[in-house]
């Protein structure tokens, strides 16, 4: 904290609240939330992040926020619309996939950072069109069967599911590539990731740290893909506890006489590691069952009906092709354009600069937002609105 330069406290940010400010080369925009002024300033060099500061009338001074998530990077101005807990930002002349953004100021997840870390927090996350289907939690003890169930799953349908890439503090082995085996990282730089929110889960193992990110769960997300996670006990009561929305499966053994057998039919373990993988499935077991975790349970006594039971839980039967889902549509924005807010209908109106054969008024519909920050704000939808009916065109649609 502490007190912004002079150029901030200036007669330039009286007047229209939630508008371009082209003046000196600047590009601000002040938004009231409650009674505190939140000032979004893009730089000159469009290389350059949007900052934000905030005045606090309490503290009678302008203070620096601890800014959260990844940034976006300035443009040619945007436009501010306060969205109850966010305000949502428009950005000029971006391209399709980076034109609107949210600044997170009253959130849960601020408001858990702002406990966490003691100061003043606000979060950037990236507003996509749409919602990709339900990121899959997959667990159950070792010799359960549960890789061979994904293996099966990702055979039938390539295009459908994806894993996301792991973080690790170790270093990479043999012919390990980074971002492709691993994220391969310092410990001191996973360790902030940590504290900072942007990990769903983690855990140390022999002194190095292994994790998922959410960004890295965003990322098969982005692609069209539905995101496989095959993880511990305790790494989906860490899921269960994030913003992420997902669906729980256990896999269990039809007895634990079965599973010892499978361990010992392997004859990869030694006896010693048997009767430890042996205690350890006994407690996940348990915990999978008293607390609420999971939404499913799967009893993987023969194969293949086990394999049919999660397809059918997936909602996928013999009829469904291998294909993946269409990734979400994109819809450019005229790069000259005013905004207008109707509660959670945001109209869009070109400014036409002669380029344009005929104005374009698109409405962008926040009604049903999901997710946020550390990762995507997902859910808009934009509807082209035809100006000469003034109806919207139902072949432009995107949501």
């Amino acid at each position: 904290m502490g007190k912004a330069p002079a150029l901030f406290v200036d007669d330039t940010l009286s007047g229209h609240p939630n508008a371009f400010d082209l003046e000196n080369g600047t590009r601000r925009t002040k938004t009231i939330v409650g009674d505190r002024t939140y000032v979004i300033r893009e730089a000159e060099d469009e290389s350059l992040c949007i900052e934000v500061q905030i005045f606090d009338p309490s503290l009678r001074e302008w203070v620096y926020p601890t800014i959260l998530g990844t940034k976006p990077v300035s443009s040619q101005g945007h436009s501010a619309v306060l969205l109850k807990d966010r305000i949502l930002i428009i950005k000029r002349g971006s391209e399709p996939d980076d034109h609107t953004w949210f600044l997170e100021v009253d959130t849960q997840y601020v408001r858990q950072q702002r406990e966490i870390l003691k100061t003043e927090v606000v979060a950037w996350s990236k507003g996509v069109i749409g919602n990709p289907p339900k990121p899959v939690v997959i667990t159950g003890p070792s010799g359960v069967g549960k890789g061979t169930l994904i293996s099966m799953l990702v055979k039938e349908f390539p295009s459908m599911f994806g894993f996301s890439v792991s973080h690790t503090t170790r270093p990479p082995r043999g012919m390990e590539k980074d971002g492709v085996h691993y994220h391969f990282t310092e410990k001191s730089a996973m360790e902030k990731a940590i504290k900072d929110g942007k990990f769903l889960e983690f855990a140390s193992v022999h002194g190095n740290l292994y994790g998922t990110s959410v960004e890295a769960v965003e990322l098969v997300a982005d692609s069209g893909k539905r995101c496989i996670l095959d993880i511990d006990v305790q790494g989906a009561r860490s899921v269960r506890a994030s913003s992420l929305e997902a669906i729980f499966i256990f896999i269990c053994p039809p007895s634990m006489e079965d599973l010892q057998k499978r361990l010992r039919d392997r004859g990869t373990e030694t006896e010693e590691q048997i009767v430890k993988r042996l205690r350890n499935a006994e407690a996940e077991i348990e915990q999978g069952r008293s607390t609420g975790l999971f939404d499913f349970f799967l009893y993987n006594g023969n194969l293949g009906e086990c394999y049919g039971k999660l397809k059918k839980l997936l909602g996928l039967d013999a009829s469904l092709s291998a294909q993946s889902k269409p990734a979400p549509g994109e819809i450019n924005l005229p790069t000259n354009h005013s905004v207008t807010n109707f509660d959670d209908k945001i109209i869009i109106n070109s400014l036409c600069t002669g380029r344009e054969k005929e104005p374009k008024r698109i409405m962008l519909d926040v009604s049903s937002l999901k997710g946020g920050a550390p990762g995507r704000t997902r859910g808009l939808s934009f509807r082209v609105i035809d100006p000469h009916s003034g109806g919207l065109s139902g072949r432009d649609q995107l949501s």
